[in-house]
């Protein structure tokens, strides 16, 4: 479909008609900037418009796809060869629209998850669990670009993404524990026992020591298995 050719095609007979861009534009209920576009071979009408265009211009469909006034001999053949360009033209105009709103969603994933580890306090659930349905939907538009190739690789390359996505986020909560000493937004249990408050996370342990007190001190470890006693005492050694 050569939208340029098309475009010419469209000046053409409107100024035949002895219409402005205005009037086609005021009769199809579109701007100005509308029929310039057309008109440039910048973009094309939309389809709902094709029906329409054509009456005002005196024009059949075949006729503005193909660019040209067709004679009987040609017509059949033009018909047929538009038919499968409009087809494509369609197809190609729906992914193109499918893949922006991937990107947005992406962006939509991504911003929820970083914002939710700077919004709330690391002392919160709330922040491991938007961060997590962030991830989720940013997962969600990967998928939505990714729904071209077969689905064992896509699958394959989604758990990739996921994992390293959630590495990121446990990492730089690892880190924000280790030297901003906050508790750890993914952790799997809180325990306050004594002066000690005992976060448990998957890959290491964190002791908040005599917690309120001007003699309160962080401790991140590896992972221990630690009863209620021996976290009564851990600060006392």
């Amino acid at each position: 479909m050569n939208q340029e050719k098309i475009g010419k095609f469209i000046a053409e007979c409107r100024k035949k008609k002895k219409l402005t861009q205005s009037d086609l534009a005021e009769s199809l209920g579109v701007t100005d900037r509308s029929i310039s576009n057309w008109e440039n071979g910048k973009n094309m009408p939309d389809l709902s418009l094709f029906k329409p265009l054509c009456a005002k211009l005196d024009i059949t469909i075949n006729e503005l796809l193909s660019g040209e006034k067709l004679n009987k001999e040609d017509y059949q053949d033009k018909l047929e060869e538009n038919i499968v360009n409009t087809i494509d033209y369609s197809t190609k105009k729906i992914t193109k629209y499918n893949q922006i709103i991937s990107v947005i969603i992406i962006i939509f994933g991504l911003f929820i998850a970083i914002s939710a580890i700077m919004i709330f306090p690391s002392e919160s659930s709330w922040g491991s669990i938007y961060s997590v349905f962030g991830i989720i939907i940013f997962m969600i538009g990967i998928s939505r670009v990714l729904s071209t190739i077969k689905w064992y690789l896509r699958l394959l390359f989604m758990i990739v993404i996921f994992t390293l996505s959630m590495s990121i986020l446990v990492f730089t909560d690892y880190i924000n524990v280790k030297y901003n000493e906050e508790a750890p937004m993914f952790r799997t249990t809180t325990k306050y026992i004594g002066n000690v408050i005992y976060y448990d996370t998957l890959f290491y342990d964190v002791y908040r020591c005599n917690f309120d007190t001007e003699d309160e001190y962080w401790v991140v470890e590896k992972n221990s298995k630690k009863t209620d006693n021996d976290l009564r005492n851990y600060c006392k050694e």
